[in-house]
């Protein structure tokens, strides 16, 4: 078998533009005399009427599989009656009649353009030609399929319904909804520069494989392989956008009639935006995908297609001050560029429903838990969702009150369970949960003295589901004798060191301005405690007395924050810390923030990331604090609440993204900006907002780039640490391209967490980073690309284990080990006799 970049197969349809016997003008076919057609030489194609129920086309079929229909790309889709005709016209126009009414269903429009014959050749194009000259053809006017040896331009497009494929100038493929929904693409391998295609084509070859042309690509580039890859010799396969908007290779045997599919562009095809039409919502059962109404507060618009989508049976103008949120678990609501929406600044699902619940032009939102932490919100215009187990994801779909949800279970399978199973286990369930508790009451009862009384008001909830202590205020006050022994502060309230009646020593944070009920804050606080992370602080219990005492007990760090040692004041931090525990440092820093971006049920933005914020237990091992905290603010207030700290002392460091000043949307990449800002300051020891003499006058980043970009790397590097040890400069040059990668200008061009990672842990190469200087000038805003920009900073070149799987778990226990080797010899090598913990 020869290669996939063979352009002459001598395969069954492989093909050889054969002429047959001229059509003469004049010649007619009838949707009445279905055997009545025009035949290639080899007989492998014809042109001829089919029908689909009452509808009529005049389509090229191969064993009566179409691969071209008359009108086909058009409004209508080409249908016709039973009494139509196709016409090739002494013009030498090729028109589709309707017989009954005379209607023009479709033509060719090439009347006077001398066309004098037609053919239909053995590659399964029809051409209208003038002499040997052709003036047009099936192939340069495409409906939904692609056959082999058709050239498909970037001026061409497939259409089905509402979708669309097209070839970009760039090389890309592309799906569309409605011509402007981008559902799905695929663009040139890393190898090529999509920058100098002149005018690429897409094509398939008999063999299977779809490959793009350029005049300025020294060989084809491979974008798909049908899975039968140059199996069989008498085979065709051809490219076919469905009506369901996914796009597809098949193959068929010669002489079976029947089509396989080969290879699809969308392998969920739940994610092809608008599959279930407007406010339906895509799932699964056992026969594949299925359509469905959001809960039965809506009807199908066509009960015998519920791919047509639902309607509300009461629109909300018709409920004013009735409004309410049904909320859909695991269900999404897709989002496509450029579909224009809002990202919001949120870090749970509440402020999700309550923000499109008071929005007037909302109607419906999803907290997605995608690493950005963004909250969509839907106006009216097309909602097409997704439901499904695996999504970790909660949508909200305004609706007028009452909520009726759908039944999950019939009326006709609930009587198959017998009553007595039931009682049984309702009441076997009861005198389990009496034994555990009563069991429990007796394990605390007996601890009781051992703890000081601490747990006695810890309930059996709160046990069973690891909900944190509950602590008086007068047991904190004691413990942190009156509030004096003050060891750090915040935007929320002042922390205090505490002691515990049982001897454990705490970290107590009052908070200011939480505005909650004590209910939500109690679930909020369970959220908070429910994140478990080896580089996360522990939450050990809260105080909730009122609303004028909230407060939350951590665990207690002994090396404090990272900040005392990269710019120490107080002659105790004066020792610094050496590269390998800087690096150990920045990178448990970025597994605990991938932890909260995308492995929290509900992504969580920091919004406070800075090394203040980055403590240090005995080992050295890095503890991300203050997060999840926008969760106690009020949700009217959190978003101004946070923006307002752009104008604060914190935005004066420089550790907040571009966007908390500019009023873009806050996404979890602003806190991938703070921490290549943290990052840069590990390796250098200086505050990298800073200008000084040494750095000409300029920020610290700014100057570090140029540095860099020179080949100075070891002008940036701390010189506390270069005096004092050997340093691994592969790892500096790698922390050094993350951290400035993670400070671009644009969040789209920022890594997320788990990607910062994979660089630092040298899983994927880094690619060289462009210069974030227009950061610190004040450059435009620029876009906000809502496109994966993964390729732009990570190398072409892939080390084996680059799954984004990578990130954490497999990685833990190595680490913590490495740490705990590592503890003793944190120290730069002459300082350690001055450890003073």
């Amino acid at each position: 078998m020869d290669a996939p970049f063979t352009l002459t197969l001598t395969l069954f349809f492989c093909c050889s533009s054969v002429s047959s016997a001229d059509i003469s003008p004049g010649s007619t076919l009838y949707a009445s005399n279905p055997t009545q057609t025009w035949t290639s030489p080899n007989k492998n194609f014809s042109l001829g009427f089919i029908s689909d129920g009452p509808a009529y086309f005049a389509a090229v079929t191969c064993d009566g599989i179409p691969v071209w229909k008359a009108g086909g790309s058009e409004s209508g889709g080409g249908a016709a009656d039973s009494s139509a005709s196709l016409r090739f016209q002494a013009n030498g126009n090729l028109r589709l009649v309707n017989g009954s009414s005379g209607s023009i269903v479709w033509q060719s429009n090439t009347a006077g353009r001398g066309v004098t014959s037609a053919a239909l050749d053995d590659s399964g194009n029809f051409v209208l030609k003038n002499s040997t000259v052709s003036v047009w053809s099936t192939f340069d006017n495409p409906t939904d399929t692609i056959l082999p040896s058709q050239n498909f331009a970037i001026n061409k497009v497939l259409r089905s319904g509402l979708y669309s494929f097209s070839l970009l100038s760039s090389g890309n493929l592309a799906l569309r909804w409605n011509n402007y929904i981008v559902y799905w693409s695929l663009g040139l391998d890393s190898s090529s520069d999509s920058s100098n295609l002149t005018s690429p084509s897409l094509s398939l070859e008999s063999n299977g494989t779809l490959l793009v042309f350029d005049p300025s690509l020294s060989s084809p580039v491979v974008m798909a392989y049908s899975s039968d890859h140059a199996e069989g010799s008498d085979v065709l396969r051809f490219l076919r956008l469905d009506n369901d908007g996914n796009l597809k290779i098949y193959s068929s045997s010669k002489g079976s009639g029947k089509i396989t599919e080969r290879w699809a562009a969308v392998a969920d095809q739940c994610l092809v935006f608008g599959y279930c039409g407007d406010m339906g919502v895509c799932s699964y059962n056992d026969l594949g995908p299925t359509c469905g109404c959001p809960s039965q507060n809506f009807d199908p618009i066509d009960q015998d297609n519920r791919r047509k989508g639902c309607r509300r049976r009461v629109e909300i103008e018709d409920c004013p001050g009735r409004e309410t949120m049904l909320q859909l678990d695991h269900t999404t609501f897709l989002t496509y560029p450029p579909e224009l929406v809002p990202q919001l600044f949120s870090v749970g699902i509440a402020a999700c429903q309550w923000n499109c619940l008071n929005s007037r032009s909302c109607i419906a939102s999803t907290s997605l838990v995608d690493g950005r932490g963004s909250i969509y919100m839907k106006f009216p215009g097309f909602l097409s969702g997704y439901q499904s187990p695996a999504l970790r994801t909660t949508s909200f779909l305004k609706v007028c009150y009452p909520i009726i949800p759908n039944q999950t279970i019939s009326r006709k399978n609930a009587r198959g369970y017998h009553a007595w199973i039931v009682v049984l286990v309702v009441l076997g369930t009861i005198f389990g949960f009496f034994v555990l508790e009563c069991v429990l009451w007796f394990w605390l009862h007996g601890k009781s003295q051992q703890f000081g009384g601490l747990s006695g008001q810890c309930s059996l909830l709160d046990f069973v589901s690891s909900v944190s202590l509950q602590f008086s205020y007068k047991e904190l006050r004691s413990a942190t004798k009156g509030f004096v022994d003050k060891i750090g502060g915040g935007e929320l309230g002042a922390v205090f060191r505490g002691t515990l009646a049982n001897g454990t020593v705490v970290a107590v944070k009052r908070l200011e301005g939480i505005e909650l009920g004590q209910k939500q804050f109690r679930m909020e606080v369970a959220t908070i405690c429910s994140t478990h992370h080896l580089n996360l602080i522990r939450l050990i219990g809260f105080c909730c007395d009122g609303y004028r005492h909230r407060l939350l007990v951590y665990e207690f760090m002994e090396k404090r924050s990272l900040n005392h040692f990269l710019f120490p004041r107080e002659e105790q931090f004066k020792t610094s810390l050496n590269w390998e525990c800087r690096f150990t440092i920045a990178l448990g820093t970025a597994k605990g923030l991938t932890y909260l971006h995308e492995e929290c049920q509900d992504c969580i933005v920091h919004g406070h990331m800075k090394p203040e914020n980055i403590l240090l237990d005995e080992k050295y091992i890095a503890k991300v604090s203050d997060f999840g905290l926008a969760r106690l603010t009020s949700p009217k207030k959190d978003h101004h609440r946070y923006r307002t700290l752009a104008s604060t002392r914190d935005f004066t460091k420089g550790y907040l993204a571009p966007e908390w000043h500019r009023n873009l949307p806050i996404t979890s990449k602003a806190d991938v900006y703070s921490y290549g800002m943290v990052l840069l300051e590990l390796v250098s020891g200086r505050r990298s907002f800073e200008a000084s003499a040494e750095t000409d006058e300029k920020k610290f980043s700014v100057w570090a780039f140029e540095e860099f970009e020179r080949g100075n790397v070891k002008e940036i590097v701390d010189k506390r640490i270069l005096d004092h040890e050997e340093v691994d400069m592969g790892k500096v040059i790698r922390a050094i391209q993350v951290g400035f990668w993670c400070i671009q200008e644009q969040p789209s061009q920022r890594p997320t967490m788990g990607e910062v990672v994979q660089m630092l842990e040298g899983v994927t190469k880094i690619g060289k980073p462009p210069n974030p200087k227009a950061v610190f000038e004040g450059a435009s805003n620029g876009e906000n690309k809502n496109v994966s920009v993964f390729s732009n900073f990570v190398d072409s070149t892939m080390a084996p284990s680059s799954s984004s799987s990578f990130r954490t778990a497999q990685t833990s226990s190595f680490v913590l080990g490495r740490n705990l080797e590592r503890a003793s010899s944190c120290l730069a090598p002459s300082e350690h006799k001055q450890d003073h913990f």
